[in-house]
């Protein structure tokens, strides 16, 4: 699935809450977001680019993009999926989770960090992994 492979790409340069979100039952412009934060405009670059990347490797190309001169939001549309990438300000200003909640939510989670986090103790992980309407997926 273009998403999944979306989101690990993402994943490749430490993204955070990535998540996918199910579009296809609803009136979207798109069948799936990926949604992801990064901590500063390097990293909202550096992740674009490796899912610019990872897609032109796997043969998908990119119909749109914005927000490269910005580097708070980048969009990067492949028409069945587009990819929201935000500044953690910014994704909280935006809240797309909020304004797309009947869609479908499935938080993608990098096998290593993910192993990591569940081998500490609950009281530690408590909250870190849940979100409402998600589902965990490993790479």
């Amino acid at each position: 699935m273009l998403a999944k492979k979306i989101a690990l790409f993402a994943l490749s340069k430490k993204a955070s809450d990535v998540v996918m979100m199910d579009l296809r039952k609803l009136t979207a412009p798109s069948d799936f977001f990926v949604v992801c934060s990064a901590d500063s405009d390097t990293q909202v670059k550096a992740i674009a680019d490796a899912v610019r990347d990872g897609t032109e490797r796997i043969g998908v190309m990119l119909w749109h993009s914005e927000g490269f001169r910005a580097l708070t939001w980048v969009l990067l549309d492949y028409v069945d999926v587009v990819v929201h990438v935000f500044k953690k300000e910014a994704r909280s200003f935006y809240n797309l989770e909020r304004l797309w909640s009947d869609a479908k939510f499935v938080q993608v989670y990098d096998e290593l960090a993910h192993r990591h986090t569940a081998s500490t103790s609950p009281r530690q992980s408590a909250g870190k992994t849940t979100r409402r309407r998600t589902k965990k997926v490993a790479q």
